[in-house]
């Protein structure tokens, strides 16, 4: 995997974690997959229409697929039914190596880097705990922490702001386009880590 980090002397660093720390996308998948369609969902779930969520709080998913398939699920039930199977998948999801190699070496130097994920804060701890990265990161920002998620700024500014650096002084590490969008909204540069082909199973 080739990382394109763009020159410049920042000061922190921030990193998403699905897609980006831990290769979880396709268990997401999955798991949404499999949760809809014992809720009913007919169609299999669209791959792309998944993907271009990546970023987005769980329950707004719920509300993106009941709109996109005409469905009435509740995104409460339907998201805690869907975190649980996730949970269970845990175990099978392996780490982005380059990038957590590159969060490793900034932390080493003495280097404040914080996760910034649209992830609920007791999913997102069990990833990082369940793939020995929690004590990496000091500084956790989740979609408990801030009344918008990406693509709105929010999570990444107050990653910033839980580091004590300025946000125009930030490097973000995102796999989605939400997340992109959110890092240029607060005024951070950004490196793309590129998408892990989906690996399918029945």
């Amino acid at each position: 995997m080739q990382l394109n980090i763009p020159e410049g002397d920042f000061a922190g660093y921030i990193f998403d974690l699905d897609g980006t720390l831990v290769n979880t996308m396709p268990l997401h998948y999955f798991a949404w997959r499999d949760t809809l369609r014992e809720f009913g969902l007919k169609p299999v779930l669209d791959e792309a229409l998944f993907y271009a969520q990546g970023g987005s709080p769980t329950e707004k998913v719920v509300q993106t697929f009941n709109a996109h398939y005409g469905t009435s699920f509740d995104p409460i039930t339907v998201r805690d039914a869907k975190e649980l199977r996730f949970v269970d998948m845990l175990s099978e999801a392996k780490l982005i190596e380059p990038v957590v190699a590159f969060a490793r070496a900034r932390a080493a130097e003495g280097r404040p880097v914080s996760v910034a994920s649209g992830g609920l804060r007791h999913i997102v701890r069990d990833t990082l705990h369940a793939h020995g990265l929690a004590e990496l990161f000091p500084v956790i920002v989740t979609a408990d922490d801030v009344a918008h998620g990406k693509p709105a700024p929010d999570t990444f500014l107050l990653a910033a702001e839980k580091m004590g650096v300025p946000p125009e002084q930030c490097l973000v590490f995102e796999d989605a386009a939400l997340g992109i969008r959110a890092a240029e909204a607060a005024g951070m540069r950004w490196v793309e880590v590129p998408p892990i082909p989906l690996v399918h199973t029945d």
